[in-house]
This record gives structure tokens, sequence and C-alpha cells, in this order.
């Protein structure tokens, strides 16, 4: 598979890296022990099966309006098949829309079936990821929010990337001219 994703700004990245180090003193799941150069704190938009030309020539066309100003809105936890604790962006009108085209983009030349339902416009729940593990309710303690930093207000999204879940290659996606 491959993502598409959004770096953040320098600041929030900082944030986020703090946020992962103070978990990981406390002893509980985070994304700092996760030491992979590819490892950057970002929001997952989509995945498809692969990047295809008309998909990359789609996504140019949507990186070309980047950065793109977010607000971070707390704390959340999601239990899926794993426990995720993250900050949660505020999915207003600007992001909404923005990754209604990425999803647009993805599915435009993607079969069927082999788009991950929780990227879905309606379903998608914008986050930054700090931590994740297997464990049911390894997050569910109230005093995890009193070990993080708050969140900055506000950041950006600045660069446009695709991360390649079987190789492991990263590569940033560039607007077009």
């Amino acid at each position: 598979m491959r993502t598409v994703e959004l770096l953040l700004d320098e600041a929030a990245e900082l944030a986020v890296r703090e946020a992962w180090r103070r978990l990981a003193d406390a002893g509980l799941p985070s994304l700092a022990s996760h030491r992979s150069p590819t490892n950057s704190p970002h929001l997952t938009l989509a995945a498809c099966p692969e990047l295809t030309a008309p998909i990359r020539w789609e996504l140019a066309e949507v990186a070309a309006v980047l950065p793109l100003p977010v607000r971070f809105t707390g704390v959340v936890r999601f239990e899926r098949p794993t426990s995720v604790l993250a900050w949660a962006l505020d999915l207003d009108s600007a992001l909404a829309g923005w990754h209604r085209r990425v999803w647009e983009a993805v599915a435009s030349d993607s079969r069927s079936g082999t788009l991950n339902p929780f990227h879905e416009p309606g379903r998608w729940s914008p986050h930054i990821t700090l931590g994740r593990t297997r464990r049911a309710g390894a997050f569910a303690d109230r005093r995890i929010s009193e070990l993080l930093p708050t969140p900055p207000l506000s950041a950006r999204l600045t660069t446009l990337r695709s991360y390649d879940t079987q190789t492991g290659a990263l590569e940033m996606l560039e607007s077009r001219p």
C-alpha cells in the first residue's frame, strides 16, 4: 500500500515529538520507540494500492495549495484493532475540502474495495498519532492527558508525501508548476 500523508511545520513536529518522549518516559506506548528515519509526525489522508500516473497528477494539483493551516482540538483515543492515542485536528471546511480532493484522487484510479474505509470522507477523523499498541484500553487512564504537553493551538501542514508500506520507501509528492 501507498499512504498519502501531510507533514507538520517544524514547531508542531517538535511538540509531537515531545509528546512521544513523555509517553515513552512514562513507560507507555509511543511512536518515539519507532526508530526508522521515515517516522515523522504526520496526518494520514488516504492509502491506495499504488500511486498511478492519474493519481499523481491529481495529487500534484492538490499539493499546490500547501501550506494548509490547521487547529489542534485536544486528545482523542481510538479502539480499532489497535489502541491509538492522538491529538485531534479540527475538521474545518478547508481541511475537509482538501481531504476530499485527496480521497477523490486516490479513488479515481484504485479498484473498488482497496481503500481503507476509515479514510473515506465523512468517516475520517484527522489526527496526529502519539502512541499505538495492540493492547486494548492501553490509553484509558485519565492521567495520560496530564503527561502530555499542551498541543499547539495551530499548525501548518506543509509537505505532501507517500510511504510505501512494503518497501519502506518515502516519496515527497511535489506540486505541479
